[in-house]
Order: structure tokens, then C-alpha cells, then sequence
């Protein structure tokens, strides 16, 4: 069985991820998306919150492509995930020609800590490209339409959430 690992925040999941694991479930047996509990980036949400998110998300998708999917929250090195999960194969997402040169680094260390995980880039689709989950943040404090970035019941959590954070200020 080929399992593979589709790591990130997701704080929250976009239609961009979502494109993503939608194209990963058919390079696997078995889809574990990795939700990283990185506190340096000041997520909007809990770990158990976007792990509540991606599954709801993902749930009609794995029966679809006969792909399990496995939703795992993290908070150790992508490479220690992988081995826990028993993933041989990292599946990252590009938007740009500036992500890869960060991801090109990332695949050099993770190589050299264990060379035996692989991993694979797919390029979002092209009306995907400019999502980021930070720039949805952002547009949605400003009061902007997010609803084309990110499904309807992660655009309602998200208004809820900021809603929240600006009764409470």
C-alpha cells in the first residue's frame, strides 16, 4: 500500500488544498494529510478545529477515489510524521515559482534525514494559484469576500472566528 502525506497548517483548509488532496488520492492507497501544530504562525484556529474542518471537507472525497484519507494532527518533524505514518511519499503543493525555492530546501533536509521518503510536488491549478490560507485571513479581517477561496462551511467558521476575535478586543 502506497501511503502518502500531504503536510500544512490548513489554518483554514482553501479550495486550493483542497484541489490538491482532490489530485494526491489518485498517486495513493492511502492519504494522510498532516496537520502541523506550528504556533509560530499564530493560527486563527485549534489543531482540533482544522482537523474538524479537513475532515468534514474531505469526507464525501476518499469513497469517491477509493483513496483512504486519513486526517493527523503533528507536532514533531514532517520526516518523524512520516515515519509514523508509515508514508514513503511527501506530497507538497506549489502556487508559484517562489514556493519552490523554500520547498527545494525542505526536500534537501528532509533527504538527508531519511532518503527513503520521497517527495512530490503538484502545481495548483491555475485559479488556485493565489490562495493562501494567510492572505484569506487577511482579506476576511478587511472585510473582504473570501466565499471564492474557501468552501461555504470554512467560510462561515472563518467569519464566525473573526467575529469572535473582534467582540473580544
Amino acid at each position: 500500500m502506497l501511503i502518502g502525506l500531504y503536510p500544512g497548517t490548513f489554518d483554514p483548509i482553501t479550495l486550493g488544498h483542497a484541489d490538491i488532496i482532490r489530485r494526491a488520492t489518485a498517486l495513493v492507497d492511502q492519504l494522510v494529510i498532516g496537520v502541523a501544530n506550528n504556533q509560530e504562525k499564530n493560527p486563527l484556529f485549534s489543531v482540533s478545529e482544522r482537523v474538524a474542518m479537513i475532515t468534514a471537507e474531505c469526507a464525501d472525497l476518499g469513497p469517491w477515489t477509493r483513496t483512504k484519507i486519513i486526517v493527523h494532527p503533528f507536532d514533531n518533524l514532517l520526516i518523524s510524521c512520516a515515519r509514523e505514518v508509515g508514508a514513503t511519499l511527501i506530497i507538497r503543493g506549489l502556487r508559484a515559482v517562489s514556493d519552490f525555492e523554500y520547498e527545494f530546501q525542505m526536500v534537501g533536509m528532509n533527504r538527508s534525514l531519511d532518503d527513503s521518503i520521497e517527495t512530490v510536488f503538484l502545481m495548483a491549478e491555475a485559479r488556485h494559484q493565489a490562495i493562501a490560507s494567510r492572505l484569506v485571513k487577511e482579506i476576511a479581517r478587511l472585510n473582504g469576500d473570501v466565499s471564492k477561496f474557501v468552501a461555504p462551511s470554512v467560510h462561515r467558521k472563518l467569519m464566525d472566528r473573526l467575529r469572535e476575535s473582534m467582540a473580544a478586543s
